[in-house]
């Protein structure tokens, strides 16, 4: 089954044929003469990938937001065309990274999650890149910025950007950590760079650009991506891309907003560079965003616009996939033109593809379509739908695709779907399965379909996931930085790493904007048998929500055990280290009352090298590591949240 078709001259001739054609092209699109026509020809466009994470479909002045200050995009929109209803190929990071490299939705190229560290899920070598199609055509290739597309990251244990293709890459394997601002956890070319001064999506922009300049053979065209971590958590803004808000007297909105002004600027920045190499009008550049807004836009940082869209990061509703799409390539797009022409990640390769005169591989499904008809304001003809699956939307909500102005949402069996047209009800607000039901069966029989074909093409790694049993192996270790110090209000503790302690709620409130420890040090390290009771709850509406009881021989937190809840996640768990190996570690879903008062129960049997943890009758057991000869610290643990504590009862026995 097709969705809208379209003229195959625009397509065929603009597209396969770019440069074999170019004067019928030239003709077509500019009017040009045969001689700078045959000239053209010859220089091979350069393309520029630029993609932010966690911004929001209305998080831009030229998407409508009132307050947020986007000089440089704003001004680009001008120079190019602007897309209305752009979509992230999954509404959470990894998987809509996949799909823009290689034109395959997430579930048939292997990353059909976000990717914790250490995990076995990646981008896998037989998967075929843009950036190695690019490169086996003579083009010089850099990556700067987030990778986020391997569990082992920087370890020949999996591929690498350098085996994507890439000739230069500057990357981490998450987020910049600490936080935005002078990240201690990039890594150049295999190599760790150590503390870069500076905010993230800058040092990444200016590594493309010195790489431009200095690294690259002038006689090459290029292909760049830039994948900034901003706005993604933990949000940390210079002060002087806040300085627009300094009037807003929330500290929240100043950060966020200064975080879309800062990824603002580091996009100005390469844009000035092609524009000082001469490169600005023989480029492609496409600017996006990897899925919607974190956490409930009201409070805290996480402070993104959905532009009144339905839904927020994880859900397949608009406001988790719709995104920022906007497009510059002077001569084949008018400059200030709006499209609402629907476009998705995956389109990215194949447009590229087209551009460039590279046939698709004719060995796997490729899901993009080509957007070169759009440019001219036609239809795109797409082979495969637009299509969604996610394995952190709401259960009801987990699969959608979309064919002309319909649109079907399903759960995560295909037993309960919603059907809306999304040019008259853009929110999502009515359901229009039984008015229109002949659309209504035509879509459901049709993502059924589309899901079971999807779901038998790749790996079947999204099978083995169940946190209640953890695939066979051993589990690779994490390491994350050094916490700096935390904030003791209540003088109760021995030592407090990146979190704020003050009295409250079931007696300790622990705030967090990326890992925090409150830590006691016993008098007498325990090497026998010891039971920690404590009780725990978020004081956060936002998605990221955890608490756990924290042990172990060092006070370190790449050594330390947390045991506890992963509230947002829905999940009970025991990992070691980094917040980075909760997937690593022994964990259990389960269904509760996010906002319920939980009561656990933590053993630690050192001489039997076991730890059990017991929350409300749901139990959880683990190996206790090699590295835990005794127990020396306890205390509590959150990552990037707000969560309140009981005192613990500590009990030793033989």
């Amino acid at each position: 089954m097709q969705t809208t078709d379209s003229s195959n001259t625009i397509h065929g001739v603009v597209g396969r044929r770019l440069f074999t054609h170019a004067v019928v092209l030239t003709l077509l699109l500019v009017g040009a003469t045969a001689n700078v026509t045959v000239a053209a020809a010859d220089k091979r466009p350069n393309v520029v990938v630029f993609l932010t994470d966690d911004q929001g479909w209305g998080d831009l002045g030229c998407y409508g937001h009132k307050a947020i200050k986007s000089p440089n995009l704003d001004k680009f929109a001008s120079q190019g065309m602007r897309f209305t209803q752009a979509y992230a190929a999954c509404s959470v990071c990894s998987p809509s990274r996949s799909s823009i490299l290689t034109g395959r939705t997430p579930y048939r190229n292997g990353v059909w999650r976000w990717i914790p560290g250490g995990s076995q899920y990646h981008l896998r070598s037989s998967e075929i890149t843009i950036a190695t199609l690019l490169k086996q055509r003579g083009y010089a290739t850099c990556h700067a910025g987030k990778w986020h597309l391997n569990g082992k990251f920087n370890s020949p244990d999996q591929p690498q950007p350098n085996d994507h293709g890439y000739d230069w890459w500057l990357a981490t394997q998450n987020n910049a950590s600490p936080h935005h601002m002078n990240p201690t956890n990039y890594v150049r070319n295999g190599e760790a760079t150590g503390r870069i001064e500076g905010p993230s999506a800058v040092i990444a922009a200016n590594e493309a650009i010195h790489w431009l300049k200095k690294q690259r053979g002038k006689d090459k065209p290029f292909f760049i991506t830039v994948w900034t971590h901003e706005p993604h958590l933990p949000i940390e803004s210079a002060p002087k891309f806040m300085e627009p808000y300094k009037h807003l007297d929330d500290e929240g909105l100043r950060q966020h907003h200064g975080n879309i002004t800062q990824l603002d600027h580091a996009f100005g920045e390469l844009m000035k560079a092609l524009d000082e190499l001469g490169e600005a009008d023989n480029t492609f550049v496409i600017f996006t965003s990897d899925n919607g807004p974190e956490g409930a836009g009201t409070k805290g940082r996480t402070r993104g616009s959905t532009g009144g869209l339905r839904g927020r990061k994880r859900h397949t509703h608009e406001g988790g996939i719709r995104v920022p799409g906007i497009v510059r390539w002077p001569g084949h797009v008018k400059p200030g033109s709006v499209s609402d022409t629907p476009i998705i990640g995956s389109d990215i390769f194949t447009t590229i593809c087209d551009i460039v005169d590279i046939p698709l591989p004719s060995d796997r499904v490729i899901d993009g379509a080509s957007m070169l008809p759009a440019f001219q304001g036609q239809p795109i003809k797409r082979d495969q739908p637009l299509y969604w699956r996610n394995h952190l939307a709401p259960s009801q909500y987990r699969v959608g695709l979309r064919d002309g102005d319909w649109k079907i949402v399903g759960s995560d069996d295909l037993t309960k779907f919603e059907l809306y047209n999304i040019k008259a009800d853009w929110q999502e607000t009515t359901d229009l399965a039984e008015k229109h039901p002949d659309v209504f069966t035509k879509m459901k029989q049709w993502l059924i379909a589309h899901d079971k074909a999807v779901l038998a093409d790749g790996p079947d790694w999204w099978k083995n996931d169940s946190r209640s049993r953890r695939p066979r192996g051993k589990a690779v270790k994490t390491k994350g930085p050094k916490l700096g110090a935390g904030k003791d209000e209540t003088g109760n503790f021995d030592e407090t790493k990146g979190c704020t302690v003050t009295k409250g709620g079931l007696g300790y409130e622990l705030r967090s904007q990326g890992e925090g420890l409150a830590l006691k040090k016993l008098q007498r390290p325990i090497t026998g048998r010891v039971t920690f009771e404590l009780s725990y709850k978020a004081t956060t509406n936002a998605n990221t929500r955890n608490a756990c009881l924290v042990f172990g021989d060092s006070d370190a937190n790449n050594d330390l055990i947390k045991a506890g809840t992963m509230i947002g996640m829905g999940a009970h768990g025991i990992f070691e280290g980094t917040w980075n190996n909760v997937q690593a570690g022994q964990t259990v879903s389960v269904a509760f009352d996010t906002t319920k008062t939980f009561h656990a129960v933590v053993t630690v049997d050192v001489p039997k090298r076991t730890v059990t943890l017991t929350i409300d009758g749901k139990t959880v057991k683990s190996a206790l590591p090699e590295s835990v000869k005794q127990v020396a610290y306890y205390g509590y643990y959150i990552k990037n949240t707000s969560s309140t504590f009981s005192a613990i009862k500590v009990t030793e026995s033989k």
